[in-house]
């Protein structure tokens, strides 16, 4: 078994601190999608979307999609619970998960993917005007999840769960995105001061 990296990048950093809260080590294969190494034939091989990570088992099977990974590793190391416990507590998690996916970190990825000069090569076309739009997408986000927060510990519940890896995850990309926490934000900052601290948030 081994972990096709991707560095920095938010997806692969979703599993190396999910594999960490549960402790879980994986051979790790780095991979520097700044060369465009995923975009080439062979790599498509083994994931025809071109992303990172994968996740290849003994047998060969390739495991791609962050949250595919972890659900496998889940399954076979369900504790501690990161995605929920019995049906209602998986449904709420897995809810908060999608929404800290496919509405923060997904305007976040879409303000850099299409504003920052270096991923000029990786997004084709860039769109400027798509970026600038997500931008007050992104602090609208915030301002709502800085409400939320005021009543809970974490994003899902009382419990660290997937869904506050994926929201640290969107929240510490804002910095190559130029984009930060508001200052009055005090909810989610401390939020994000508690989970930055855990030792997973360093994988």
């Amino acid at each position: 078994m081994k972990l096709i990296d991707g560095g920095r990048a938010p997806n692969p950093r979703r599993v190396r601190i999910f594999l960490s809260e549960k402790g879980i080590e994986v051979p790790v294969e780095p991979f520097d999608i700044s060369t465009l190494e995923h975009q080439t034939p062979a790599f498509s091989e083994v994931n025809p979307m071109q992303r990172v990570p994968v996740l290849i088992l003994d047998d060969g099977t390739a495991l791609s999609e962050s949250v595919a990974i972890c659900r496998y590793f889940e399954e076979l190391h369900p504790e501690p619970p990161l995605m929920g416990t019995d049906p209602l507590d998986k449904a709420r998690v897995e809810m908060w998960n999608r929404r800290m996916e496919l509405n923060l970190l997904a305007a976040v990825a879409a303000s850099f993917r299409h504003l920052h000069p270096a991923m000029d090569k990786m997004e084709v076309p860039q769109v400027p005007q798509w970026g600038e739009a997500n931008k007050p997408k992104v602090i609208g986000l915030l301002s709502w999840l800085n409400d939320e927060l005021a009543g809970r510990e974490f994003i899902a519940g009382d419990r660290y769960t997937i869904a506050d890896i994926t929201a640290l995850v969107a929240i510490d990309f804002l910095k190559p995105a130029r984009l930060a926490i508001p200052g009055d934000h005090q909810h989610l900052l401390r939020w994000h001061g508690q989970v930055a601290a855990r030792p997973s948030a360093a994988a």
